[in-house]
Formats: structure tokens, C-alpha cells, sequence
């Protein structure tokens, strides 16, 4: 299964007809990827599901309808146990960014932090999960593929945000906090903590 999110409503493309019924359900193969997107974000219906037999075969036609834009984020812990959490856009998100050329995945999602909240002596130790995420630029449709590490840090100070990319906050939040945060944040924030729930369990 994978799950594109187009204002945070998701597109769930699946091999099974089992799913719950909250979403109408469409044959991948009979639907228009644009006309779908276009009636995700203008109609009132709260996702979709498209249903593939062979959904590897699917993935890939999907992805063909949109320029790719890789980025690479973190879900960093401190000595504390505290999740480093930003604030842009009167949300709370986490850190990260696209990735430059030649650069490798888990060197941008390090870069990303460090530059987004002025936290350094970052250590990646594990990889957590993929968010995917459409949206329009200049009028033509992309593909956000995200990729999410889980990092730790003995950083002392504190967290500088990176005023110039819109971020008001950058802020090391504790467990009761952080579920607070959880409530006005993207879905696919809320997929990379219950990512690293299931990897902590």
C-alpha cells in the first residue's frame, strides 16, 4: 500500500478491496491521475482509495505523472528524550528539505536540521519511513518523496530556527508536549512519530 497525501487528504493505492469503505474506491487502471488530484482538492471528499493488482506496476505508473522531488528530514531525539519540532506556517512540523545534487540522502536530512533549528552533533540511527506528498508549482504537479531518519544528538544550547525559510520556532518538546504538537501538524508528520513508535516497540 502506499499513501500520496494532496492538502493533507490522502491517495491510498492498494491491492486489497478489504479496506475500510471511508473513502470511495476507484480501479487504477480506469482513472485519470490529474481528474482524481483535481477532485481530491476541489471537491469535499476526504481521500481516495485506487485499487491495482499488480500495485508495484501502479507505483510506478503514478510517480510517471509528476516530477520527483526528493527531500530528507529527521526525527531527532536529545539526551532528554525531547523531538525537536519546528513551527512554520502555524503548524508544527519537523526538519527537512530537498535534496541537492549529488548529495547523499542522509547527508541532506543532517544538513536540513542543522540549518532549519541550529542543532548539530547529529547521529542517524536508524531509518524510519517515506512520506509522499503532491502539490503544484508554476502550475505544473510534483511529487514530494520524503525520506525520514531517526537521529540523536548531546546538543546543549538552544535551537536557533532559520527565520529566512519561515520557520518562527525550532523548540526540543517532551512526550505530553509533543503528542499536543502531534494535534495541529500534516498527516504525514503523524506517519514518521507512529513510524518510530512501531520501530521503538
Amino acid at each position: 500500500m502506499y499513501k500520496v497525501f494532496v492538502n493533507d487528504k490522502p491517495i491510498i493505492i492498494t491491492d486489497s478491496l478489504q479496506e475500510d469503505k471511508k473513502f470511495p474506491i476507484y480501479f487504477f487502471d480506469e482513472v485519470n491521475i490529474n481528474e482524481i488530484i483535481y477532485k481530491i482538492k476541489k471537491e469535499n471528499i476526504p481521500g481516495v482509495y485506487l485499487f491495482a493488482k499488480n500495485i508495484e506496476k501502479a507505483w510506478r505508473e503514478f510517480r510517471e505523472n509528476f516530477k520527483i522531488i526528493k527531500a530528507a528530514g529527521g526525527l531527532v531525539f536529545n539526551q532528554e528524550k525531547e523531538i525537536l519540532f519546528i513551527y512554520r506556517g502555524k503548524k508544527w512540523d519537523l526538519p527537512k528539505g530537498r535534496v541537492e545534487e549529488s548529495e547523499e540522502i542522509e547527508t541532506t536530512a543532517i544538513r536540513e536540521v542543522e540549518e532549519e533549528c541550529g542543532v548539530y552533533n547529529l547521529k542517524i540511527t536508524s531509518f524510519l519511513t517515506t512520506t509522499y506528498h503532491v502539490f503544484y508549482h508554476f502550475k505544473e504537479l510534483r511529487l514530494k518523496e520524503t525520506f525520514w531518519f531517526l537521529m540523536n544528538t548531546d546538543f546543549k544550547g538552544k535551537p536557533k530556527p532559520q527565520i529566512e525559510e519561515g520557520i518562527v520556532k525550532a523548540v526540543f518538546k517532551n512526550h505530553t508536549n509533543t503528542l499536543q504538537a502531534l494535534q495541529n501538524t500534516f498527516t504525514n508528520i503523524v506517519l514518521v512519530y507512529e513510524s518510530y513508535q512501531t520501530t521503538a516497540k
